[in-house]
C-alpha cells in the first residue's frame, strides 16, 4: 500500500488546484489539545472517529463538528449497523495509515479496499463550507472546502453520506 503522508496530501491538494490553508503546529492527540492551537477557522475544526462493528467487518469514519459528542447507539439505530466499537490503533494504521490522534477523512485516501463508509456532519456544508482536518499527521491542520474534500473521497471510491449529527449526539 502506498501511504499518502502529509507531504503527499499537500502535493495532491496543489496538483488538484484545491484552495487550502495549512497551519503547522505541535502534535495534538485530542480535541482538548486542539483548542490550544490558534487556527484561522476554528469553527471548521472537525472531530474524526473510526468505528467498526463488533465483528470488525464494517468500518465507519464519522466526522463531526469538534464540539459534538456522537451517540453511537443512536447512529447504530439510524443506520441499522451491528454494535459499534472504536477501531484499534492497529486498525488506524492498517486501514487509514495514521496513528491515534491523527484520524482524518484524508486517511481514506489510504483505504485501498475503499470499504470504509464515510459519514460527515452536513453542518460542514453550510456557509462558509469549510472543514479543518489533519493531513494524515497530527502536526498540522489543513482547512479546505468541504465540497472539495468530499469530491476527493468520492473520486477515490469510498462511500460518502452527509448526516445531521446534531440529532445523533449525547
Amino acid at each position: 500500500m502506498l501511504i499518502m503522508d502529509k507531504t503527499a496530501i499537500y502535493a495532491l491538494l496543489d496538483q488538484q488546484h484545491l484552495w487550502h490553508e495549512i497551519t503547522e503546529h505541535s502534535a495534538v492527540s485530542s480535541m482538548a489539545e486542539v483548542t490550544a492551537v490558534e487556527l484561522p477557522y476554528p469553527e471548521a475544526e472537525a472531530k474524526n472517529l473510526l468505528v467498526c462493528d463488533d465483528h470488525h467487518h464494517t468500518y465507519y469514519l464519522l466526522t463531526v463538528k469538534g464540539d459534538l459528542r456522537v451517540d453511537l447507539k443512536a447512529f447504530r439505530q439510524q443506520f441499522h449497523t451491528r454494535r459499534l466499537t472504536f477501531a484499534s490503533a492497529q486498525d488506524l494504521k492498517t486501514r487509514l495509515g495514521v496513528i491515534p490522534g491523527a484520524v482524518t477523512p484524508l486517511g481514506l485516501l489510504n483505504d485501498d479496499s475503499r470499504r470504509i463508509n464515510f459519514f460527515i456532519d452536513q453542518a460542514f456544508l453550510n456557509e462558509p463550507g469549510l472543514i479543518g482536518v489533519h493531513p494524515n499527521d497530527n502536526t498540522a491542520t489543513v482547512c479546505l472546502k468541504t465540497t472539495d474534500l468530499l469530491a476527493l473521497i468520492r473520486q477515490h471510491g469510498n462511500p460518502v453520506t452527509a448526516v445531521d449529527f446534531s440529532a445523533l449526539t449525547k
